[in-house]
């Protein structure tokens, strides 16, 4: 895709808060990341209250474009201890089809403005090293890898590895 065509789908698209009305469209994006075997552990959707209640408040996004939900990303908390509530773990999701278009971009740009606003001061990452687009992503945004940790976790019965990615926030010291 052009870098016009994609510039134009990135101004088509409408980045919002996320609401509990979103929630089939997100869910159905997220079961494609994890059908694809290199977007999480996580086997099966739980649910919105399950998703929910891991998740933190704000920021929460949705992008759409022509009416339909085409992406989201949103923060989870890296702890519950005080010293890390300014630490906060990162999702972005694309749906299949519109993924090569600038949707992440435009959603990793906007969530980590608004995690600045929310107080959060880093953002990590934990990405299988086999999803090279969302390692890139990631780095272009900011992000650095810190390392890679070995056989962190299984993923239907195989151990995998994932890359361990963080931004420090330039404007919260």
């Amino acid at each position: 895709m052009s870098e016009s065509a994609k510039a134009r789908t990135v101004e088509a698209a409408l980045l919002a808060p996320m609401l509990p009305s979103h929630w089939p469209d997100v869910e159905r994006i997220y079961a494609e990341g994890i059908a694809s075997g290199n977007a999480t552990f996580e086997t099966a959707t739980a649910g919105w209250e399950s998703w929910d209640a891991g998740h933190l408040a704000l920021p929460r996004l949705v992008a759409v474009v022509d009416g339909q939900v085409v992406g989201w990303a949103a923060l989870g908390p890296v702890s519950r201890r005080p010293a890390y509530a300014g630490v906060a773990e990162v999702s972005v999701y694309v749906a299949a089809a519109a993924r090569g278009r600038g949707i992440g971009l435009a959603l990793l740009r906007r969530l980590v403005a608004e995690s600045e606003t929310a107080g959060i001061w880093t953002l990590q990452a934990s990405i299988f090293p086999e999803n090279v687009a969302s390692v890139a992503l990631h780095e272009r945004v900011g992000f650095r890898v810190v390392g890679r940790r070995e056989r962190i976790g299984r993923l239907h019965g195989v151990w995998r590895d994932t890359v361990l990615l963080e931004r420090r926030s330039r404007v919260i010291a």
